[in-house]
């Protein structure tokens, strides 16, 4: 089958990862499970032999043309998209229920595809993918790891994940040049049990990651906090004044985000009476 180096194309050749795969979706009896990127139809054939209905997500025209014409419409909906703007929520609501989601994500665009799944957790119950090693080795990092960062919070904080296995480049044609990693997604969000608002939170998130050279202080003064604040909300959470973002939990940013919103917007007095 041709690819087209440039959308990013490798097509998974390998029976047990493709099996391993949908089985570490789960029970899929009777539900609509949306794959991105079906490429070559590898993985659209398990899921379609296990779940009631797939809807197949491929950018490319002609991929699109050739899995309508293998796959049955009554159980395979091809849908020739971008997965960046495929309506997750409708789909959702067709299927009268959260959607499992699987796919072997284009390198290229894979951050913009996890926001995409992040911000459409609403409509999803899991999903098992698949990226490039060193990303999966960042989304699933700990604090204090070399890998642990701004994608580590914000994937985590819509839900528990886990690595599953690791392929060689041998398991896909045409073989890329890195190793790609399954990985599982539980979508549980976890704004409301951290007491932190969604919005609000990414945004000091992103301003604590903004430069990874630099101390966590320094970045939260370069995002116009001022210092005063900043060395009282590390020292009511108990941060060292030179830690950086790297070594820090999501429950310590989520503290350090309550204590940094009352500093900034401090309840009213009431008079006594």
């Amino acid at each position: 089958m041709p690819v087209k180096p440039k959308l990013g194309q490798n097509f998974l050749d390998d029976a047990e990862a493709v099996e391993g795969i949908v089985a570490a979706l789960g029970n899929l009896t009777g539900q609509t499970v949306v794959e991105i990127g079906p490429g070559g139809g590898a993985i659209t054939a398990a899921l379609a032999s296990r779940a009631g209905r797939v809807i197949a997500v491929e950018f490319d025209r002609e991929l699109a043309i050739q899995l309508r014409a293998r796959f049955s419409p009554d159980i395979v909906s091809v849908i020739e998209a971008d997965a960046l703007r495929f309506d997750f929520a409708a789909a959702s609501a067709t299927a009268g229920d959260r959607l499992p989601v699987a796919g072997n994500l284009p390198y290229g665009i894979t951050s913009q595809i996890l926001l995409k799944l992040a911000a459409s957790h609403a409509a999803l119950d899991r999903a098992v993918l698949m990226v490039q090693r060193e990303v999966a080795d960042r989304i699933v990092a700990a604090p204090g790891s070399r890998d642990y960062g701004l994608l580590s919070v914000t994937v985590q904080m819509y839900g528990p994940v886990e690595r599953l296995f690791t392929l060689p480049p041998s398991s896909f044609i045409p073989p890329p040049d890195v190793h790609s990693t399954v990985f599982r997604w539980r979508f549980a969000p976890r704004f409301a049990e951290l007491g932190v608002a969604e919005a609000g939170f990414q945004r000091f998130v992103r301003q604590a990651f903004a430069q990874k050279r630099k101390t966590l202080a320094n970045n939260l003064r370069a995002a116009a906090i001022p210092p005063a604040i900043i060395a009282s909300v590390l020292h009511e959470v108990k941060v060292p004044p030179q830690a950086r973002a790297e070594s820090i939990s999501i429950e310590e940013f989520a503290a350090l985000w309550r204590v940094l919103e009352l500093e900034k917007n401090p309840p009213p007095k009431t008079n006594p009476e």
